[in-house]
């Protein structure tokens, strides 16, 4: 059975991409960065933020 990864708040992705969280939920809602929502939470998988973050580093 494959482990199950936790999935990331919009605070935690902004550390990883190196921008702020209010910048990540604006991806988000745009569709640009794959997420979910639940409640008032942005949520994120782990690999979709690593994905996006090696998109920005092919574009500079």
């Amino acid at each position: 059975m494959p482990a199950i990864k936790p999935l990331l708040r919009s605070k935690d992705v902004a550390h990883i991409l190196d921008m702020s969280p209010d910048d990540v939920i604006e991806l988000a809602r745009k569709g640009k960065l794959k997420a979910t929502k639940q409640g008032r939470y942005w949520l994120f998988r782990p690999s979709d933020a690593m994905a996006y973050r090696k998109q920005m580093n092919k574009k500079t």
